[in-house]
């Protein structure tokens, strides 16, 4: 069905656009040729110079002079003639004049205790240490600094000076890690058995590949107990990885993922492989840079609830329930190397 505005187009589509640009004037053809420069003035694309038709008449100027255009716009602002008022200015002043009330000033007398003359003698015969100790058990002893509080000694000019700062000794910031990458990773593909500890915490350049490969050595390492790997930009593929070395190594005992970009993916991974593994004690996964959802949370509540030799787990639950079920199964693994160690002393 044809629309009501469209019954009206029809007759347009046999017109000939040549037969009436012919018949148009000079005149007509100039006002088009104008309508036509000006249908995009808002084209990005086009410098500004070309986005309309010059419709200036006047002719040029010269070149800028700072100094003319100066005089030529005062000039003008001067011969400018003001808006008259309304209602003109006379300076007359209507209303009464604002003036401040007078408020008395307080005087605020100050209340003077006076002591019997026994305990004002006690008292100014007693030394720091003495005050200090009244201080403390009138229960005004927060007044008195810990150094005042032990040997009463700090301030020579007796209580005027009681809430005095202690020096704060300063905190340094970390050293760098001083790990050598390149040599632990030789040292864990030949099975070094002076290397049971390899930390590469803190350590942000270390390739995506050379971590896949610190995984791949730890396959075959029967001496490394703790490996660490917090702040090391790692992420699921090295999660993945390292997944597998829990499925074929069988002597590491903790493992430190914190602070990466690891997301559920990799977390699963690790969680798959940690139901074949019956000799990792601790792992540490919290920190990651997002989180890792309900579904993460719930096979690691069960995957902890079928490990009996995990005693420790780094990681802050959001939801309730895998929370209640992931303490629960860390208590019982707890609880059975308590038995362990008893019936291994009996």
């Amino acid at each position: 069905m044809a629309l009501p505005f469209k019954k009206d187009l029809d007759k347009y589509k046999e017109i000939d656009e040549d037969e009436i640009l012919n018949k148009l004037s000079e005149e007509e053809l100039k006002q088009l040729e104008t309508a036509l420069e000006e249908m995009d003035p808002e084209n990005a694309l086009l410098p500004a110079s070309m986005r309309q038709k010059e419709q200036t008449g006047k002719s040029a100027t010269g070149p800028y002079n700072r100094e003319r255009l100066l005089s030529y716009l005062e000039k003008e602002a001067l011969e400018y003639k003001d808006r008259d008022d309304i209602v003109p200015f006379t300076g007359e002043r209507k209303g009464k004049a604002f003036v401040p009330k007078q408020r008395p000033i307080e005087t605020r007398q100050e209340d003077i205790t006076t002591l019997d003359p026994e305990l004002e003698e006690a008292l100014s015969s007693a030394t720091d240490t003495e005050l200090c100790d009244l201080a403390a058990i009138l229960g005004v002893h927060t007044l008195v600094t810990s150094t005042q509080t032990y040997d009463g000694t700090s301030s020579k000019e007796g209580y005027n000076n009681v809430i005095k700062g202690e020096k704060m000794n300063p905190v340094f910031d970390e050293p760098p890690n001083p790990t050598n990458v390149e040599d632990t990773l030789q040292r864990i593909k030949s099975n070094d058995s002076s290397l049971t500890e390899v930390n590469l915490n803190n350590i942000k350049n270390v390739p995506i590949p050379t971590l896949k490969d610190f995984a791949k050595a730890m396959e075959r390492n029967t001496h490394v107990k703790k490996f660490s790997l917090a702040a090391t930009r790692s992420n699921d593929p090295i999660a993945v990885a390292f997944g597998e070395t829990l499925r074929e190594n069988k002597t590491l005992r903790s493992l430190n993922l914190e602070s990466n970009f690891i997301t559920g993916v990799g977390v699963l991974a690790l969680v798959d492989a940690l139901r074949d593994n019956d000799a990792l004690i601790e792992i540490k996964i919290d920190n990651q840079r997002q989180q890792l959802g309900t579904t993460a949370e719930m096979e690691i509540a069960k995957m902890l609830e079928e490990n009996n030799s995990i005693i420790k787990f780094g990681y802050h639950f959001t939801q309730q329930g895998p929370r209640s079920r992931a303490a629960a199964a860390i208590t019982k693994n707890n609880d059975l190397v308590r038995r362990r160690r008893v019936e291994g002393d009996l």
